[in-house]
């Protein structure tokens, strides 16, 4: 995270406290926790980052930068047969059995606190919510303590805590009028595992958040709330997909899609990803591929199949591209297969929008990065994200809302979206506010800053005598 991990000089440094990090086993989960690992680890403070040896795999094959002071731990679990991705399903069910998978790692993670414990004078966990059952025998352990990492948006956790709680105190009418609705955006064998955890949860010292209080700060507040929060501590200390601009330089060796970038006018290129777990009926991706085609606007589209869940790599069928379509868009387009430096990407100065699926992760690169967002749900937090940006942030344009999941966009919706986006005095606009809040971010993460000094504060606080 750029700025933060480079200045802790003015918090003394201890070998005392050892964390663990125990995300859930999602490529998005385990991203941030990692990404968290590393802003830790630059305190000078242990981390043992815990998962599945199969989850473990997939994690060193897409990150290659290792702090020395993180240490990952790969247990085995129980073998389970994963089905393909469907389709018609707007939720990733085909990850369901490897999701359940993370059930079986309670042992080895209390075995490994409690190893950790005699030590280290306090070992704090910090847990993925849907790893709470996970993480139960952490709170018999005397010298060890719990807190709950929740990997969704402010907004997205404030409005589904709002209503667990049944809407404990008024909101504006006018946002809840337009907020998308909490339909279909799980699967139900997901609440069913969502559930094994709530006998778990409250047991935590405080909550820790991948987002800014610059971001998504009356949601953050909201949160702290008497009437949602049992005095439990709350540190926003992200976003920890951060990264300083100036990596993105002119070098052979990068990425044939940066060197391709460094050749395009500023802000003129449409980046065009849909994450890990997204799966395009054909007929929908060649919409989608129309659209591109027509814009007559620069684009890059990443084609990679969505995760399996037994992590077997990319051998899910890619959807087919329109017959002569890379030849048609030739040096305007650029399809890129598998996996994308999407940071870099968004980093670069060509980059002038993003049309995502919305997840977590994506939107806070996008945001760091001051890259508006074309937005298109899927499922889980993706709707409220998209909410979030196009109607609190003003930083995005709409490609299709959440009360339309299960009908056909367009091609000419397509087109329409990025024309205004990168083509238009309204997707000027919307550029115009990205950026601001971007460098409001990247001010927010310098020593000083709003998230900075969160993150001072929960070191602090973990270190407390």
């Amino acid at each position: 995270m750029g700025s933060q991990t480079r200045n802790n000089k003015s918090l003394p440094l201890t070998t005392e406290v050892t964390v663990v990090m125990l995300p859930f086993v999602a490529h998005g989960h385990l991203n941030q926790l990692l990404r968290l690992s590393r802003l830790i680890s630059a305190y000078n403070i242990p981390v043992h980052f815990v998962t599945t040896t199969t989850h473990l795999r997939q994690l060193r094959s897409r990150h290659c930068q290792y702090s020395n002071n993180v240490h990952f731990h790969g247990f085995p679990t129980p073998p389970f047969t994963s089905p393909p991705p469907n389709p018609s399903n707007h939720f990733p069910s085909h990850l369901l059995p490897a999701f359940k998978s993370s059930i079986h790692l309670r042992h080895p993670v209390g075995n490994l606190v409690a190893s950790l414990s005699t030590t280290a004078r306090r070992v704090a966990v910090i847990h993925d919510f849907m790893m709470s059952y996970a993480a139960q025998d952490v709170r018999t352990i005397p010298n060890a303590e719990t807190y709950l990492f929740n990997p969704l948006s402010a907004c997205d956790s404030f409005w589904r805590k709002w209503e667990r709680f049944g809407r404990p105190f008024p909101v504006d009418p006018d946002v809840l009028n337009r907020l998308p609705s909490e339909d279909d955006t799980f699967h139900p064998e997901f609440a069913k595992l969502e559930k094994l955890q709530y006998p778990h949860v409250g047991f935590h010292v405080g909550e820790l958040f991948d987002s800014s209080r610059v971001i998504e700060g009356e949601y953050i507040k909201y949160l702290e709330r008497e009437e949602l929060n049992d005095k439990k501590k709350i540190w926003a200390m992200g976003p920890f997909s951060h990264v300083d601009k100036s990596v993105v330089t002119v070098s052979t060796n990068r990425h044939k899609c940066l060197q391709w970038l460094d050749l395009q006018p500023s802000n003129s290129v449409i980046y065009v990803s849909f994450g890990t777990t997204t799966t395009f009926s054909d007929r929908q991706f060649k919409e989608l591929a129309i659209g591109l085609e027509r814009s007559q606007q620069r684009f890059i589209l990443v084609v990679r199949a969505a995760d399996m869940g037994d992590v077997s790599g990319d051998e899910a069928k890619m959807t087919d591209l329109p017959m002569g379509f890379e030849e048609r868009v030739e040096g305007r387009g650029m399809v890129v297969r598998g996996w994308a430096p999407q940071l870099e990407i968004l980093g670069h100065f060509a980059t002038g929008g993003f049309m995502s699926h919305c997840g977590w992760n994506s939107t806070t690169e996008s945001i760091s990065m001051g890259v508006p967002m074309a937005t298109w749900p899927m499922h889980s937090d993706q709707p409220r994200n998209a909410f979030l940006i196009s109607d609190v942030l003003g930083i995005g344009v709409v490609v299709n809302d959440w009360e339309h999941r299960d009908e056909l966009v367009l091609s000419v919706a397509v087109e329409d979206v990025i024309r205004m986006l990168i083509d238009s005095r309204e997707g000027g606009e919307v550029r115009k506010r990205a950026s601001e809040l971007g460098e409001a971010v990247r001010r927010s993460v310098r020593e000083g800053g709003e998230c900075c000094k969160e993150a001072h504060s929960f070191i602090s606080y973990i270190n407390r005598e």
